[in-house]
């Protein structure tokens, strides 16, 4: 009988979904970021829940502040990938035995700072006793069913871009798990993206408004594990031309000797959106982000297939990110 650590994350989802009798009309499927019921006349109450684990989110070095923050950050990521303001969210905490007053104050004002960053509030929530800290931050909304932009619109010749470029969690994280050296300047930058994470959610809510963007997801898997959902969702293919790798990523990897393209593709936590757009709307997609957007490819008719296509080679690009009960 296989056991959690082989099944990994995503195949004991899939067991769930097997088991879950699904709720009728559901305007969101099993498998995107957020899930939504219906309220009638075209209007959704949207509901997402994220787990922070001390063991396995929290990184050496972070505070309890910043572990609190980045469990509200990754649940209002997913709200950004949809396009929707979460208006509240609630925090059911798993705090251990001997946690110190101190601590408990610093996990109330991460989680306050958190929310107020995103112009949200925490209402509510529990409290129990747990061996690790937990923190599961479920945030919720109401959304037009038209606006929201989910992960199963894209098209053959659809563009695909992203809202930030990718590497600098992975490189941050290279560091501090191998204690590895590099200028102030760098090292300020990889311990920034590990340590204060952000989620997208003005560039998400403006392309939302913008009604341009076929599809959605919030890279917190990996830029390669996010596209592989997307195409899986989609039923559709990418032929990737760029990698955004963030110059900070670059210049460890050059010293230490890294594979810039593989801290970009496979690492996790970095919370951009990914999303595709119909090459005729380039222009809307400009305007609602300022032009901060990086073009990285294209949608192709080859589902699930994803290739990095660069200087006439091409070379499939795999599905490997960060995945729990994995040790990746």
């Amino acid at each position: 009988m296989s056991s959690a650590g082989k099944l990994g994350e995503r195949k004991i989802i899939k067991i769930f979904m097997t088991l879950l009798q699904r709720m009728p009309k559901m305007p969101i499927p099993f498998g995107d970021d957020v899930s939504a019921i219906d309220l009638g006349e075209g209007k959704l109450a949207v509901i997402k829940c994220d787990m922070l684990v001390a063991k396995t989110d929290v990184p050496r070095g972070m505070s309890y502040w910043q572990a609190a923050r980045k469990a509200v950050v990754s649940t209002v990521s997913d709200f950004a990938a949809k396009g929707i303001q979460p208006l509240g969210l609630l925090t059911s905490l798993g705090l251990p035995h001997h946690f110190k007053r101190k601590d408990i104050v610093q996990i109330g004002l991460g989680l306050n700072a958190g929310a107020r960053e995103y112009d949200t509030y925490v209402l509510g929530g529990d409290t129990n006793e747990a061996e690790d800290l937990i923190i599961d931050c479920v945030g919720f909304g109401l959304s037009d069913e038209a606006r929201i932009m989910k992960r199963s619109g894209a098209k053959p010749g659809d563009l695909v871009a992203t809202t930030g470029s990718f590497g600098k969690t992975a490189a941050g994280l290279k560091m501090i798990k191998d204690r590895l050296r590099a200028p102030l300047e760098t090292r300020r930058e990889l311990m920034e993206a590990v340590y204060m994470p952000n989620a997208y959610l003005k560039e998400g809510l403006a392309l939302a408004k913008a009604h341009a963007v076929t599809s959605c997801i919030d890279s917190s898997d990996g830029l390669a594990c996010s596209l592989y959902e997307l195409a899986r969702m989609s039923r559709v293919g990418f032929e990737i031309t760029r990698i955004p790798v963030a110059i900070s990523a670059k210049r460890l990897a050059e010293s230490q000797k890294l594979d810039a393209n593989g801290l970009a593709l496979h690492g996790g936590e970095e919370y951009n959106l990914i999303f595709t757009f119909k090459p005729r709307d380039i222009n809307k997609v400009s305007e609602a982000l300022g032009g901060a957007f990086f073009e990285i490819g294209r949608v192709t008719s080859r589902t699930e297939r994803i290739e990095l296509k660069t200087e006439g080679r091409v070379e499939p690009i795999k599905p490997k990110g960060w995945e729990h009960f994995k040790r990746n």
